[in-house]
């Protein structure tokens, strides 16, 4: 397994990857880096733990395609398919940014 060293927010690690995954491994660098970077600009959380969580969920939420609606299978009414647009996705994502930033409180202890 080769080993790479990164940068994430001014800060070196080093990666194991596997062989011919250094670009895939790489690119994901990049995107936590920004992730992270864009967090820590906007001045709102100072706490490194914190600003990774936070970027953590914004990628899972990227990467999570919202689920369509199932019915019940005592409801025999047709359940009608919803599509979430950015706007609303952004605004989900704010609300549960905010009741995580809520609940993690002002100690910035993850437990």
């Amino acid at each position: 397994m080769k080993q790479l060293e990164v940068q994430i927010m001014g800060q070196s690690y080093l990666l194991g990857c596997p062989e011919g995954g250094e670009s895939r491994l790489l690119d994901a660098v990049e995107r936590v880096d920004t992730a992270m970077c864009k967090i820590r600009d906007a001045g709102k959380v100072r706490a490194r733990d914190r600003i990774a969580v936070l970027a953590a969920l914004n990628l899972a939420f990227d990467l999570d395609p919202v689920p369509a609606p199932t019915p019940s299978t005592s409801s025999m009414a047709a359940v009608p398919s919803t599509t979430v647009t950015p706007a609303e996705s952004s605004m989900l994502l704010t609300s549960l940014l905010e009741r995580l930033d809520a609940a993690l409180g002002e100690d910035g202890q993850l437990l």
